[in-house]
């Protein structure tokens, strides 16, 4: 039988934070088929990504409209409206954190987030404060799911990876976890992850 983790590590976004460039998108571009046009092929969840990894949105955006100049505004838009992609908690997980937290059980969080946009959301949401770290991809530039992110984590919490437990909506990053040692679950809903968290041992 395996140990009850020690240590319990969420992923944010989509996990705990409902983020998702539609909820900005709507309000700019009134034709749906438009809107997705434009967030599959131009301001991608790829070109997204570059920013959780370091790159500033200054270039990101310049760069981008450089190649797609009559899209300059939407793609402006992307990082000056950014704060209206945030649609608020996912409240049942929230309160699995709590739950976790007046246990006294140890929380930290690895996302993979901007650093310029992240301390947007450290204001917004309170239950960020509960982690007692942290380890934005941003601020490291790296980004999960490269090894080496994993291993910032484990370096800064002090724990090895056979003690914690990882939460993620992401298959790849759950399976980069799952290759260094963590327990992992793949993150589908707040009962699913009360669910597999008891079968850990951890009960919420």
């Amino acid at each position: 039988m395996t140990s009850t983790p020690q240590a319990i590590v969420f992923d944010l976004g989509a996990v705990l934070i409902d983020w998702d460039p539609r909820h900005m998108y709507r309000k700019l571009i009134t034709d749906e088929d438009e809107m997705e046009e434009f967030l599959g092929e131009i301001a991608t969840l790829r070109w997204n990504a570059y920013h959780d990894a370091g790159r500033l949105w200054s270039d990101g955006v310049a760069m981008l409209s450089a190649v797609y100049p009559e899209y300059n505004e939407w793609i402006a838009a992307y990082k000056d409206r950014w704060e209206e992609m945030l649609n608020g908690p996912i409240e049942g997980t929230v309160a699995i954190l709590d739950t976790l937290k007046q246990q006294g059980r140890e929380v930290h969080a690895l996302t993979n987030w901007s650093s310029e946009t992240f301390p947007i959301a450290l204001e917004r949401y309170e239950f960020l404060q509960w982690f007692e770290h942290i380890i934005v991809s941003g601020d490291e530039h790296l980004k999960k799911p490269d090894p080496r992110i994993y291993e910032v984590l484990l370096n800064r919490i002090g724990r090895s990876a056979g003690e914690c437990v990882f939460i993620d909506d992401s298959a790849a990053n759950v399976a980069a976890a799952a290759e260094l040692g963590f327990a992992t679950i793949h993150f589908e809903s707040p009962e699913q992850l009360r669910t597999e968290l008891a079968a850990l041992g951890i009960t919420v």
